[in-house]
């Protein structure tokens, strides 16, 4: 019988022995810095891998669903890892000891900025925000942006985006975190696809940051 502590590495290498039969080789990759993760010069490994739906593996990850299950050997991974293959970019949101391997499916790839505090105003005592006036604070990480809805608090405004009953309309980021980056509301988002928007609410959690961007229109 194995002791406690050799159950988990047991564990680890069932799993990497399922994702040989079930997965395909993926690259692993892991940030140094807040720019770039998945650049050549982070690549760490190659591991086969396979991501089912998380507690039923025969099931499909539905709409509006981010979250799957990694079937991998999690002996030399860490959170935060991104794990490319072609079933797409996943990051590590958590390993346990005994359970499943959690990661985030990403679909778009974002840069993050904070605007320049306003010296000056003009004659309207209005302040706008210049992009040469911004701070990088994370640049280009995959990440799982899904359109989600703002419930309550005001009316729509005319910059904000159309079509969303009671608030303005937005996405849901979930993305890793980084040492020394401390994300905030009033940071700037903004996608592969051009799209621009504010972080409305930011949340740092044992998986990874958890962020809501209102869209700007403008």
């Amino acid at each position: 019988m194995l002791s406690g502590m050799h159950v988990p590495d047991a564990i680890r290498r069932g799993l990497g022995r399922a994702a040989r039969g079930a997965g395909e080789w993926c690259d692993l990759y892991r940030a140094v810095s807040a720019d770039t993760p998945i650049a050549p010069g982070n690549l760490v490994l190659r591991l086969p891998a396979a991501f089912v739906a998380p507690g039923n593996p025969r099931a499909a990850v539905g709409y509006g669903a981010a979250v799957w299950q990694g079937i991998f050997d999690a002996a030399y991974v860490q959170p935060g890892d991104y794990v490319v293959g072609s079933d797409g970019v996943f990051f590590v949101a958590s390993i346990t000891r005994l359970g499943p391997v959690l990661c985030v499916r990403t679909n778009r790839t974002v840069t993050l900025a904070r605007p320049a505090a306003q010296t000056a105003a003009g004659l309207s005592r209005y302040g706008g925000v210049l992009a040469a006036q911004t701070m990088p604070l994370m640049t280009a990480w995959p990440a799982s942006v899904l359109m989600r809805q703002r419930q309550g608090g005001r009316g729509t405004l005319p910059g904000d985006a159309p079509g969303v009953t009671g608030g303005a309309g937005g996405w849901e980021i979930l993305m890793p975190g980084t040492p020394g980056v401390l994300l905030r509301p009033g940071d700037l988002v903004t996608d592969d696809l051009g799209r621009n928007g504010v972080l409305a609410a930011t949340e740092l959690t044992a998986l990874g940051w958890r962020l809501f961007a209102r869209q700007a229109g403008t």
